[in-house]
């Protein structure tokens, strides 16, 4: 494996670093203050083509193997966590599945807009069902040639900017077995949007509830098979933990660069606080944390691209990048003292920011389970 860059890649790192830098950072702590990222932020990406980054380019996206779309989902998320988020759920879970499970005239219906500024989301989650997500209660019934779908979703992200949902439900009996996925478009008589949750973090990422009574989804709108709807939601998912690693190592490196930053200003006892031992201590463990998350988010990505079982691999990354996020954001916040928990210093949203991201798309918890039974089926790989 190998973690050195391509040219193309420095390149592609290069431009997104300058365009965050440049067009995002000076405005991410009014987004998160306002709880709102202005659509101008998405068009930029857009028009970088990043809305498309796992597509081919026959259908209009760049083609970037997992590699590098990770790296850019972490330079974005260095400095906008909440935009780093809509960008790899759409990316993810938005466009992608239609690419991957579609057929040709849905991929000619959907793919050049979504690859292009229109936004995609996800809709699996319910009130009754979160890690237990195959006991969704969403029903979708065939009539004719509609399904009507009744039924609410939440923790739907990108819920107001959206074009497109993927929703899952149920068409048939109990189980996994019994879910299909469907794409639905935000103007669909009976779909109606919900309350917006007030978060603790990611703040400007859009995040509501989605209600269906009586929704008519054309069939030709069903994704893949009756059935097939948990299996598709599930390894997109496996994929998606892989962002969401880099979701987290892009949050948790901006809050070291800031500590390590603070530390060496900041005067105490006549002399930089960097020079105590115990600061220092703190500042070494978060940078071994740091590269050690990037060393696993990388395999994951690695064995991704070599058409490898990742499954284990993206969990593993998802588990580790995520909690110490958490960790290395508290620091930050401790090294800063008082600072670190006033909105004048960014430290304070990067913990809000890396917080829930040992919650969405497979709780900690949940990816210690699909750890351990891949290894107790598989045997270990070490």
């Amino acid at each position: 494996m190998n973690l050195d860059l391509t040219e193309d890649q420095i390149v592609i790192r290069d431009a997104v670093r300058e365009l965050c830098q440049g067009e995002f950072a000076p405005h991410a702590a009014r987004w998160d203050q306002d709880d709102a990222i202005p659509p101008s932020a998405i068009a930029k990406l857009a028009e970088m083509g990043l809305l498309g980054m796992s597509i081919p380019e026959e259908w209009g996206g760049l083609g970037y193997d997992a590699r590098t779309v990770i790296m850019v989902i972490e330079e974005i998320a260095r400095v906008s966590a909440a935009l780093a988020i809509m960008v790899a759920v759409h990316n993810s879970v938005g466009a992608y599945p239609i690419y991957a499970f579609g057929t040709d005239e849905q991929r000619k219906r959907y793919l050049p807009k979504l690859t292009s500024g229109s936004v995609g989301a996800f809709s699996l989650s319910e009130p009754g069902s979160g890690s237990d997500a195959s006991a969704l209660t969403t029903t979708a019934r065939l009539e004719g040639d509609h399904y009507i779908l009744n039924g609410e979703k939440n923790w739907v992200t990108n819920g107001r900017h959206t074009w497109t949902y993927l929703v899952l439900a149920r068409t048939g009996g109990p189980g996994p077995k019994g879910i299909s996925a469907f794409i639905v478009e935000n103007d669909t008589p009976g779909l109606m949007l919900g309350k917006g949750e007030d978060k603790m973090g990611l703040r400007g990422s859009d995040t509501i509830t989605l209600s269906f009574a009586d929704a008519r989804v054309p069939v030709a709108n069903r994704l893949g098979a009756e059935g097939e709807g948990f299996k598709i939601a599930l390894s997109m998912l496996d994929s998606g933990r892989i962002g969401v690693g880099a979701q987290a190592l892009g949050v948790m490196t901006a809050a070291f660069h800031e500590a390590v930053r603070y530390a060496q200003q900041r005067q105490a006892w006549g002399a930089p606080i960097a020079r105590i031992q115990a600061v220092q201590f703190k500042l070494a463990e978060m940078e071994r944390r740091i590269q050690a998350a990037r060393l696993l988010l990388q395999k994951a990505a690695w064995l991704k691209d070599s058409g490898q079982d990742f499954i284990r691999a993206a969990s593993m990354a998802k588990l580790y990048c995520t909690e110490a996020a958490t960790w290395v954001t508290h620091q930050a916040i401790q090294v800063h003292g008082g600072y670190g928990y006033v909105k004048e210093y960014a430290v304070e949203r990067y913990y809000r920011d890396a917080r829930v991201m040992e919650i969405y798309e497979g709780t900690s918890e949940i990816q210690r389970l699909v750890i351990a039974r891949s290894m107790l089926k598989d045997g270990v790989k070490v």
